[in-house]
């Protein structure tokens, strides 16, 4: 994964700290990380399983 990918705080993150979700996007890809842990690797997401992840997430 490239290292030139600029990292945002997810609209998904809760305000408390405890939720750290950052999304990156590409044209072909959204990556995800938790930016509590940068050891673990980053999800690499279609946009259409991204968007088909949002529309079933409960906030």
């Amino acid at each position: 994964m490239s290292t030139d990918l600029k990292w945002f705080k997810s609209s998904y993150s809760g305000t408390n700290g405890g939720n750290c979700v950052e999304v990156a996007t590409c044209p072909h890809t959204v990556h995800v990380r938790d930016s509590k842990d940068l050891t673990v690797p980053a999800l690499a997401l279609s946009p259409a399983a991204w968007s088909a992840f949002i529309q079933h997430t409960v906030v």
